[in-house]
């Protein structure tokens, strides 16, 4: 005769019937019992002494559902994600199993079959690790082969600390959280993101690769979102170099990159709030931590291996997912100014150079000579010594300003490229009209020059009184 085993329920129906039977009791005080009526009563006492015991089980019990994913199957999605998409979080290793392997399954599957084999999401909460630990440390003491230990030591994770959360703004650009975060993105070398998220929509407004934290990698940015939606009213950013004066002695004001990025927000109307605490801005923060766990793989899906094809991949990538994970934007509630013309773009993100004409009235900049160019196409002659200010713009286009005009500037190349004796006489053109900036833009020497002055006077009376509180601080002790 085969065991049965019963539920607590399945146990208590089967000694009701049976003691029904056996005491010949009241029907409708059993079926009070086993809250059904007494018509079930009586298939139960048929069902009771044509079955036995037996007959209390569940009829599914032992079947799997229709739905459930076969063994193999789990045991492929355990693969694919050890082998093809290790890292990603639970949701998102969801969703590249329906959009690239065609396998439909609900996070808790997911879910379930990841913490069965003891593997837990990037993103898990410090209660599921602790528990994992506690698991895999008493697996640990019951191992017997040192493989089995060596997959049980790398399934150890430490915890991870979480970010404060605070109320979002109430418009939609009122600021934008900037940061840069250093990563193996691609390839196998660490490089920097930079990116700028929306407070209020925890949308991605801007993002960029590039091998170091530059001036040039938030240029890009800002180049986006000025393209994009328009003039933000804040920056909230922590204190890189980039956005914090750190005086040094150094000989040109191209590498001063505080006053480059600080005056270009100056002249569209954008300010600057800078923080030491990585809390502070917890936004982008956050933002970082789910990049980082699905970022990675789908660079990785799409064969990017260089800063330039990863640039290219994102700007596909960041529209699906702002789709996904931010808030609609709602533009009667935007506070985004309106969006300049693409030449002031060009013109207002410029790295800016001191320079000074030299005996052969040009100008060298990036170990190169130019000379200065009027608008007519003729080139412009000055005195050995004269100051000038040279522009890079946005694009590369270079341009000089010198006392109240601006010039193009044409590179002098170290060889004719035609020789005038043994080549095929060529027409003389005429020279052509070069476009050059108006004296009305922002980029004019004298207003950059009393900018700086002022930030340094700014900057250094700050320096001083902050000397002061260390100083008066030192001697209370």
């Amino acid at each position: 005769m085969r065991k049965v085993d019963l539920t607590m329920e399945e146990q208590y129906k089967y000694q009701v019937i049976k003691k029904l039977i056996e005491k010949n009791g009241n029907k409708k005080n059993a079926a009070l019992k086993l809250g059904c009526t007494t018509r079930h009563i009586n298939r139960m006492i048929r069902g009771y002494e044509a079955e036995g015991k037996a007959y209390f089980l569940h009829g599914n019990r032992g079947r799997q559902p229709v739905h459930t994913l076969p063994q193999e199957t789990r045991q492929l999605i355990v693969d694919l994600y050890l082998n093809k998409y290790h890292g990603s979080n639970f949701t998102h290793f969801c969703e590249l199993l329906r959009n690239n392997e065609s396998i439909v399954a609900s996070g808790g599957t997911i879910r379930t079959i990841m913490m069965k084999n003891k593997i837990i999401s990037p993103l898990a909460t410090r209660k599921v690790k602790k528990e994992t630990r506690r698991q895999l440390e008493e697996e640990k003491k019951k191992v017997k082969t040192k493989k089995e230990l060596n997959t049980i030591q790398e399934k150890l994770v430490d915890l991870e600390d979480a970010h404060p959360r605070r109320p979002r703004c109430a418009y939609f650009g009122e600021m934008i959280q900037m940061d840069a975060s250093q990563d193996v993105w691609f390839g196998s070398d660490k490089t920097y993101l930079h990116l700028a998220v929306d407070d209020c929509t925890g949308r991605i407004v801007g993002a960029y690769f590039d091998k170091q934290e530059t001036l040039n990698g938030y240029y890009n940015v800002f180049h986006q979102i000025l393209t994009n939606y328009g003039i933000p009213h804040l920056f909230y950013t922590d204190r890189r170099t980039v956005f914090e004066y750190k005086s040094k002695k150094s000989p040109s004001i191209e590498e001063d990159t505080f006053t480059q990025f600080g005056y270009a927000c100056k002249r569209l109307g954008v300010n600057i709030n800078t923080t030491s605490v990585p809390q502070a801005k917890g936004r982008v923060e956050r933002m970082f931590q789910t990049l980082q766990s699905r970022l990675p793989i789908e660079l990785r899906l799409a064969g990017a291996t260089t800063p330039e094809q990863a640039n290219e991949f994102l700007n596909s990538y960041i529209k699906e997912f702002n789709a996904l994970f931010a808030l609609p934007i709602d533009y009667s509630k935007s506070v985004f100014e309106t969006q300049p013309s693409l030449e002031d773009i060009n013109l207002t993100l410029a790295v800016l150079s001191k320079r000074k004409i030299d005996s052969g009235h040009c100008i060298r900049f990036d170990n190169k000579y130019y000379k200065p160019i009027n608008a007519q196409g003729l080139p412009a002659y000055y005195h050995q010594g004269t100051s000038c200010m040279v522009i890079k713009a946005f694009d590369g286009m270079l341009f000089t300003s010198i006392g109240e005009k601006v010039f193009a500037l044409d590179e002098i190349p170290k060889h004719e490229i035609k020789s005038k004796n043994f080549d095929f006489p060529q027409t003389v053109s005429k020279p052509k009209k070069r476009y050059v900036p108006p004296m009305s833009h922002p980029w004019r020497d004298n207003a950059f020059t009393d900018y700086v002055k002022a930030q340094q006077h700014y900057l250094s009376e700050t320096q001083r009184a902050f000397e002061d509180i260390i100083y008066s601080q030192e001697m209370l002790y």
